[in-house]
């Protein structure tokens, strides 16, 4: 998840844990899915070549996986998980490079997945025993390259992308004769449409990490750059439509869904559980994530197996069981995170099928822009100008 500090990652988890709970009454059913499937238990243990001890002990976000998913590998193979969470990439980051975590998987994400792998603290996957790496995405994988060369550590558990989230409705009321602009960034950073907007609702997502890469995308500078003089462009841009700016979210689905919003950055992810929870909620309003032509800012978590995982051979089983597409479809379909699985997408519900924000086609992919490794003294920079952005009116 795209996080940099304790305040924001909190805020994820927060994020997190909603939708782990909210999963049936967020996202309404429309035809059945397929289950994940089973192997018949002698058959499973014949084919597999499978560590003494049947143990797998997994560190990831709380709530990140559907339970019966996890249920169908432990009765397949035998091998009791063992699910631990964290709360924040920092904590998890802190525990790995600590050393002997006693973890054999971890779900990690862009923040820290090339400092854990240049530090030798995750092992190269044996892709003889990952016979469903040839179901990912070669787009998406294009782009975990950048972290990690040759795809060698890391294998997509989901990902997304902040992008601007609309109520179509609100919009073109507030707007007038206005018409949509060509980039669609510029409604929530063009004063010409802001200025209009202010009175339907703007809301940015309450995260550095997510705000100042994406200003600094849009006056035409790298992403994760922590020049000063490009912060100071993107600072001064920001200050220009802040008095219009009247939300500073950490509920973006809740804020959406209730009209406090007509015009939104956000998670990709959770606006779409906002256009569920407003139509449950009776609203007639249409909730969508916008794919702005010039991009959104990417992100993704990935698991890796640790250097001193004391269960490799059951590692690399759960994530070949991971990477069959019924079971990479079942994240998507219950927490709307898009798959790395290319196989997978026509295991989703028909009417996330149909929405462009979460099966992307590869333009659309190769749009989306990727921040890489941001250094810890760049993160405080973009922290300085984020606050003094939010202070300032």
């Amino acid at each position: 998840m795209n996080t940099s500090t304790q305040r924001i990652t909190v805020c994820l988890f927060a994020t997190l844990a909603l939708l782990g709970c909210s999963k049936k009454e967020d996202i309404p059913a429309a035809t059945p899915i397929p289950a994940p499937v089973v192997a018949p238990a002698a058959a499973a243990a014949a084919g597999l070549d499978l560590d003494g001890e049947k143990t797998l002990n997994l560190y990831n976000w709380p709530d990140y996986i559907p339970p019966a998913t996890l249920a169908a590998f432990e009765k397949e193979t035998g091998i009791k998980v063992n699910y631990d969470s964290y709360e924040s990439n920092e904590a998890m980051h802190a525990k790995v490079v600590a050393g002997n975590t006693g973890y054999d998987i971890v779900v990690t994400g862009n923040v820290f997945a090339k400092q854990e792998i240049d530090a030798g603290l995750m092992q190269p996957l044996d892709k003889s025993r990952v016979t469903n790496h040839s179901n990912l995405d070669k787009n998406l994988m294009g782009k975990l390259n950048q972290v990690d060369a040759g795809n060698q550590h890391l294998v997509p558990w989901a990902w997304g992308f902040t992008t601007i989230g609309v109520n179509t409705t609100k919009l073109k009321k507030a707007l007038g004769g206005l018409p949509m602009p060509d980039n669609a960034w510029d409604l929530v950073f063009n004063p010409r449409y802001t200025s209009k907007l202010k009175s339907c609702g703007i809301a940015y997502q309450d995260s550095f990490a997510d705000i100042i890469p994406l200003a600094l995308h849009y006056v035409g500078k790298n992403a994760g750059s922590a020049d000063a003089n490009d912060l100071k462009l993107a600072a001064s841009m920001l200050s220009k439509v802040r008095r219009d700016v009247g939300l500073f979210s950490v509920g973006m689905i809740d804020d959406l869904a209730s009209g406090k919003a007509c015009v939104a950055i956000g998670y990709a992810s959770e606006i779409n559980l906002a256009a569920g929870r407003a139509k449950e909620n009776g609203s007639k309003d249409t909730i969508e994530a916008l794919l702005p032509q010039t991009g959104g800012i990417f992100f993704f978590d990935a698991m890796g197996i640790l250097k001193d995982a004391k269960h490799p051979k059951n590692a690399h089983a759960f994530i070949n069981f991971y990477l069959r597409p019924e079971n990479a479809a079942s994240v998507t379909n219950e927490l709307f995170y898009p798959t790395g699985n290319s196989a997978a997408n026509a295991l989703l519900k028909p009417e996330l099928i149909a929405n462009k924000s979460l099966v992307m086609d590869a333009a659309n992919i190769n749009k989306l822009v990727f921040t890489g490794a941001i250094s810890q003294e760049g993160r405080a920079a973009m922290l300085a100008k984020f606050n003094a952005f939010k202070q300032s009116k």
